[in-house]
């Protein structure tokens, strides 16, 4: 008898081994790995992103490598792309294990979220703000959202210049982000997902850790993908400019710190991101967390593991 195709979910904090995770779940259930990443939709952005290399997918993977950091990209393009694989695969008879630490691209692809026709592609708002940003810097773009729409600032970091950019667009057109993301509060899905599974580890030992992995992305080749993007001219875009990883070594590459500074700046903001993703991922009560305490080794601390997950 052939299995049920099933849907699941494996989020969490940077560092803390989804990836591998997820490709074991999808071989157990015969299925695919959809991520759910913002960063890894862009072919350029590789070492920076953790994103798996081709010869480490054991599984299809969809959701990598969909475009250049050059062109626009939203929630809601990844809402309708994320859809698409799942209902093709579900289909198809195949499970689907999205995996992801982005949190507003999970719950765009499994929960119920309508974007604004705004979302859907770049406008001449997007534009002019993106150019703003560029010319006067990261804190004018925040301080000008305080004026217009003072309480979707508040929910925004004045550095996240992409939802700050978002936040303008839609006050703009006469809407609030803040309104908009009221959702997130209400855990509706789209989707029956049999499990919710979120990896973690202690706080130190994931922070170590993340540290230990950005000294790997150097030794690696991250700064040769730095050098790659200002070579084909796409290091000023927005997304290139605000990665992790990236945006510290552009500064470096421009004369702006020193090397050492650099480095110290990308674990700092990685540590300062896996924070963030723990605090959105933790208002979900849907999400069964797992402490993970040797990330080579899912087994090894006798959490949950893809053959301990029995069908719903």
């Amino acid at each position: 008898m052939e299995p049920t195709p099933r849907l699941y979910a494996v989020v969490g904090p940077t560092g803390t081994g989804k990836s591998e995770f997820a490709q074991q779940l999808a071989e157990r259930f015969d299925g695919v790995v959809l991520s759910a990443d913002a960063l890894q939709v862009y072919r350029e952005l590789n070492i920076g992103t953790a994103k798996l290399t081709e010869e480490e997918r054991r599984v299809p993977h969809f959701g990598l490598d969909l475009l250049s950091v050059s062109q626009p990209y939203s929630a809601a393009l990844y809402q309708e792309y994320a859809r698409g694989v799942i209902d093709e695969h579900l289909t198809q008879g195949q499970s689907v294990v999205v995996c992801g630490g982005t949190g507003l691209y999970v719950r765009a692809a499994l929960d119920k979220f309508d974007f604004s026709a705004g979302e859907q592609e770049g406008n001449q708002l997007r534009a002019h703000y993106e150019a703003l940003a560029a010319e006067q810097g990261d804190d004018a773009l925040y301080r000008l959202l305080e004026e217009r729409d003072p309480v979707s600032a508040a929910l925004i970091h004045p550095h996240n210049v992409r939802r700050v950019i978002r936040a303008l667009e839609l006050c703009g057109q006469g809407e609030s982000y803040a309104e908009g993301t009221a959702g997130f509060k209400s855990f509706q899905s789209y989707y029956p997902v049999v499990t919710w599974l979120g990896l973690r580890k202690e706080r130190e030992a994931l922070y170590h850790d993340l540290e230990a992995r950005v000294d790997a992305m150097l030794k690696v080749g991250l700064i040769d993908e730095v050098r790659m993007l200002r070579e084909k001219g796409l290091a000023e875009s927005l997304t290139a400019r605000q990665a992790i990883g990236y945006k510290e070594l552009m500064s470096w590459l421009d004369d702006e710190c020193s090397y050492e500074d650099a480095v110290a700046a990308i674990k700092q903001n990685t540590r300062r991101y896996a924070k963030r993703q723990m605090t959105f991922f933790n208002a979900d009560p849907r999400i069964q967390w797992r402490d993970i305490e040797v990330t080579s080794n899912l087994e090894s601390d006798g959490s949950e593991t893809p053959a301990r997950i029995e069908a719903a």
